[in-house]
């Protein structure tokens, strides 16, 4: 394995059945198209069955500029799912897990839900736009589900889950 750079995060490898069989720079797993990592992702829903859909910043190294999850990121190595949830929810949204109405929605995986990555998704009640990273989002709407839909075929770009977990879960 080669040292990994500053800034380049350590995730865990696992097998077909979610278990840790190793790990690998992040960068790594991208260059080499590995599929076997973990992460999180989550929808804010308000109560008009709206999802807050944010559009990254030009700066991300992957997917810039597009449509993505209201909240998501890697599971670090040696961290469990709902940890990375509760981090990347203060992180990117600034939201206090505790303070949310939240729930587990799925686990996913690349071979039975053609997802990315091994995935825990979950859901966010909320009605009120966060206070969010503008080095992760420069940009939000609310949208009902179809309505995300409509841009994605109509050529707006997005991160390759969100069309997936959509058609899962709110259509």
């Amino acid at each position: 394995m080669t040292l990994i750079q500053q800034n380049d995060e350590l995730l865990d490898l696992v097998d077909d059945e979610d278990r840790v069989i190793g790990s690998l720079s992040r960068s790594a797993i991208y260059r080499e198209g590995l599929k076997n990592f973990r992460v999180v992702n989550a929808f804010l829903v308000n109560d008009n069955g709206q999802l807050w859909i944010p559009r990254r910043t030009a700066n991300k190294r992957i997917f810039p500029l597009c449509l993505d999850m209201s909240v998501g990121g890697h599971v670090a190595s040696g961290e469990d799912y709902l940890t990375a949830f509760r981090r990347e929810l203060h992180e990117e949204l600034n939201i206090v897990l505790e303070d949310v109405e939240w729930r587990f929605v799925g686990h996913l995986t690349p071979y039975q839900h053609g997802m990315s990555a091994f995935m825990h998704f979950y859901e966010i009640r909320c009605n009120r736009v966060p206070e969010y990273n503008q080095d992760d989002f420069v940009e939000y709407y609310w949208l009902y589900p179809h309505e995300v839909i409509d841009r994605l075929n109509n050529g707006d770009k997005s991160k390759d889950d969100l069309q997936r977990l959509i058609i899962l879960f709110y259509l």
